[in-house]
C-alpha cells in the first residue's frame, strides 16, 4: 500500500500555515492551536466546526448565479482549504460534480487564462525540457497519482493549450472525491508544447508558451523526457494520460504502458464505463451481449477503446476475435472503416468490415458510407457516438434503428452537453420511448407519456478514481486490460436498471464512494490475479482499500 498522510511542512507558523491548502482549518483551528501555530489575532475568534463551515461556504455558492461562477468559487476554495473543499463537495456531490468538471469545465478551460487565480500542479513547457528533473526535484511531497495533457484534444472543444489545465485539476479533484486518494498526494501536470488555437495565442491574457505546438520527434523526445524525469522522482506513482490527441495518445500508451504504473482514460476509462454502462443496458432489456450489433460512430481514442473493450467482453462470452470484430461497425470522417481503404492505420485496419460484406450494401467502397447506411444495412442493435458533432444521431436513423429493435441502446456520449450527438429527450420521442439511453454530459429525467426515464450520466468518474483506489491499496506495479474490465463488470453489477426497468443505468452520484470500493475491490483483485501486485488475503485487501480511501475532515 502507497498512501498515507505524508504533506511536509507540517511545521508550518503562523499565515504560511493559513495558506497551506492542506493545512489550513481556517476558523475551526482550535484555541491550542492557534497558540501552538502563531495564529492568535490572524483569525476572527470564534471557533467553527467543519460542519458550521460547510455551510457557509454552501450559501456562498449559491449566491454565484452562473455555472462558470460556481466553477471559480470552489476553485478559490480548494486553494485555500482542501479539507473544507472535499467536505462541501462530498455533502452536494451531485449538484457540484457537474460544476467541478463536465460539463463546466469544459468553459473553464476555454477561460482559464482569464480566471487564472493561484498556481496548481506544474507546467512544463517546451522550453524548459532541459530541467524537467530539477523541477519535479522541487514538489515537496510524496505523491500517488499524476494526470497530465498537453491540451490538444480537450473534451470536444479541441486544442486549449495551457487552458488544459482545468482538466488534470478536475480529475484529480474526482480522484479525492469518488475514490478518497488524498489530495495532498495527486498532481496535475500540464505539457506545454504550443497551441495551434489562434484564438489563444491572439488573447493578451494567454498564459501558455506563445508558439505553435511541437510535433514530430521533437514531441516524442519531450514527452520521453517527461516520463524519465517522472520515473526517477516517483517510480511507484500511478500516471494517468488524458485528452491527447488520438495520434500522440495510442502511440504513448503503447510505448510506455510495460515501463510503468499508466494508463489513459480516454482510451481505456471511457471504455471500461461504457463497456459496463451497455452490460447493464443490455441486461436490464432483456438481451445477450454475443447477441448484439454495434455501430460506433467516432474512430478517436474513445470509439477505439470502446470498441476493444467489447470486443474482449464478448470473447469472454466465448465469441471468437473474428467474429467479435464482425459485429462492429466503425465510422470515421470518411465513413465505415472496410478493408478496400487505403487510409486506415495499423490500429483501425484489424477493426474494419471485410469489403466483400460491405459490397453486399449496393455500395460504392470509393464512397464514404455514413451512419444512415450502416443502421439500414447491418441494422446495429447498440449504437455509440463518440464524435463531439451534436446533432449526429438523427431523427432519421434513429427511427429506422426503432423499427428493427426492440430495445435500441443509444448512447450519445459526446461532452460537453452542447457535443451531444443527440438529446435524451429526441431520442425517447424518435423511438416511442423504447430506447436504453447514457449519455456523457449530465442530462435531466426525460418523461415520455407519463414514464420517467432516469438518463445515466457515462462519466469516467464511475472508473478511474476507483481504478486508482485499488492500485494504490496493493500497490500496482502496472495496469492491465484485464483490470479494466474488472472494473466494467463490476460497474454493471451495482447498475440499478438490474432491479428496476425504469431505473438508471449507473448509481446515483450521491453514491459514488460505495461504488468506488466495490470497483477498487475487483480490480485490486484482478492485479493480484495479473501478477502486477503483491498477494494478500481478501480480507487484508479490503482492510488496504479501507485505509488508503481519505475522508475530509480535520485532525
Amino acid at each position: 500500500m502507497r498512501s498515507g498522510k505524508s504533506h511536509r511542512g507540517t511545521d508550518k507558523r503562523g499565515v504560511d500555515r493559513i495558506e497551506d491548502p492542506f493545512l489550513n482549518k481556517g476558523t475551526a483551528f482550535t484555541e491550542a492551536e492557534r497558540r501552538e501555530w502563531g495564529l492568535l489575532g490572524l483569525l476572527p475568534p470564534h471557533i467553527e466546526t467543519l460542519e458550521e463551515q460547510a455551510e457557509r461556504a454552501y450559501e456562498a455558492f449559491s449566491t454565484k448565479d452562473s455555472p462558470i461562477e460556481k466553477h471559480i468559487f470552489l476553485r478559490q476554495l480548494q486553494d485555500e482549504n482542501e479539507t473544507l473543499f472535499y467536505r462541501l463537495l462530498l455533502e452536494h456531490v451531485e449538484e457540484m460534480m457537474p460544476v467541478v468538471y463536465t460539463p463546466v469545465v469544459g468553459e473553464a478551460c476555454q477561460k482559464f487564462s482569464h480566471i487564472y487565480r493561484r498556481p496548481r500542479g506544474l507546467f512544463l513547457s517546451y522550453p524548459h525540457r532541459d530541467v524537467l528533473g530539477d523541477i519535479l526535484a522541487e514538489i515537496d511531497r510524496d505523491i500517488d497519482v499524476i494526470v497530465v495533457t498537453d491540451g490538444e484534444r480537450i473534451l470536444g472543444l479541441g486544442d486549449q493549450g495551457a487552458g488544459g489545465m482545468g482538466i488534470p485539476i478536475g480529475k484529480l479533484s474526482l480522484y479525492t472525491l469518488c475514490g478518497g486518494v488524498h489530495p495532498s498526494r495527486t498532481l496535475p501536470i500540464l505539457l506545454d508544447l504550443g497551441t495551434n488555437n489562434q484564438e489563444r495565442l491572439e488573447d493578451p491574457r494567454y498564459i501558455g508558451w506563445r508558439h505553435e505546438r511541437i510535433k514530430g520527434a521533437d514531441y516524442d523526445d519531450f514527452v520521453d523526457r517527461f516520463v524519465q524525469a517522472v520515473k526517477a522522482r516517483f517510480p511507484n506513482v500511478l500516471l494517468q494520460w488524458e485528452d491527447f490527441a488520438s495520434v500522440d495518445a495510442e502511440r504513448i500508451l503503447a510505448r510506455y504502458r510495460n515501463d510503468l504504473c499508466t494508463f489513459n482514460d480516454d482510451i481505456q476509462g471511457t471504455a471500461a464505463v461504457t463497456t459496463g454502462t451497455i452490460l447493464a443496458a443490455i441486461a436490464a432489456a432483456g438481451g445477450k451481449l454475443e447477441d448484439q450489433r454495434f455501430g460506433m460512430l467516432g474512430a478517436g481514442s474513445a470509439g477505439i477503446g470502446i470498441t476493444g473493450q467489447l470486443i474482449g467482453a464478448l470473447k469472454k462470452k466465448g465469441v471468437s476475435e473474428e467474429d467479435a470484430i464482425s459485429r462492429f461497425y466503425i465510422m470515421d470522417i470518411n465513413g465505415l472503416l472496410h478493408d478496400a481503404r487505403e487510409d486506415l492505420d495499423a490500429v483501425r485496419k484489424p477493426l474494419a468490415q471485410k469489403a466483400e460484406a460491405v459490397k453486399e450494401w449496393g455500395k460504392d467502397l470509393t464512397q464514404a458510407i455514413g451512419l444512415a447506411d450502416v443502421v439500414r444495412h447491418a441494422r446495429p442493435t447498440v449504437l455509440v457516438g463518440a464524435t463531439g458533432q451534436a446533432g449526429a444521431f438523427t431523427e432519421d436513423v434513429v427511427r429506422e434503428m426503432a423499427s428493427y429493435a426492440e430495445r435500441p441502446v443509444i448512447f450519445p456520449l459526446s461532452n460537453p452537453t452542447s457535443r451531444a450527438e443527440a438529446t435524451p429527450a429526441d431520442l425517447m420521442t424518435w423511438t416511442d420511448g423504447k430506447a436504453v439511453v447514457a449519455t456523457g454530459s449530465p442530462f435531466a429525467p426525460v418523461v415520455h407519456e407519463g414514464e420517467t426515464h432516469v438518463i445515466a450520466q457515462c462519466n469516467n468518474s464511475y472508473v478511474f478514481p476507483a481504478m486508482g483506489l485499488g492500485i494504490i491499496a496493493v500497490g500496482a506495479r502496472r495496469v492491465t486490460d484485464t483490470m479494466f474490465m474488472a472494473a466494467a463488470e463490476a460497474l454493471m453489477e451495482v447498475s440499478p436498471a438490474l432491479s428496476d426497468p425504469h431505473g438508471s443505468l449507473l448509481p446515483p452520484l450521491k453514491d459514488i464512494r460505495t461504488v468506488s470500493r466495490h470497483i477498487a475491490v475487483a480490480v485490486a483483485r484482478q492485479a493480484q490475479q495479473d501478477g502486477v501486485a503483491d498477494p494478500m488475503t481478501p480480507e487484508k485487501l479490503e482492510q488496504a482499500i479501507d485505509q488508503t480511501m481519505w475522508t475530509p475532515a480535520y485532525d
